[in-house]
């Protein structure tokens, strides 16, 4: 029962007398050892695991609006186009 930095050092029964030997139950103190051990380990990890810091998925171009500008920018050339349209002469001049 190995763990660095943790003070719960296992009891020699054979210096209790015979009905504390009979009492004592070890069990407690090492689940909350491993309790503690696992609560050090996750913090360790925590401490050193890679942080997920892309706001973005690659190849949309990062904060560009992707294809509903396309259709704006399409949706405006074709009212230009239209205005132009409405402007001509209805017959040539020439």
């Amino acid at each position: 029962m190995k763990s660095t930095n943790l003070r719960n050092k296992p009891v020699d029964r054979r210096r209790l007398n015979k009905q504390d030997r009979e009492q004592y139950n070890p069990a407690p103190r090492q689940q909350a050892v491993a309790r503690a051990r696992m609560r050090k380990g996750n913090l360790a990890y925590d401490a050193h695991a890679p942080r997920g810091t892309q706001e973005h998925k690659p190849g949309t171009g990062g904060l560009s609006l992707g294809r509903g500008a396309q259709g704006a920018r399409q949706r405006e050339e074709g009212a230009k186009v239209a205005r132009s349209k409405a402007l001509r002469p209805e017959d040539p001049m020439y």
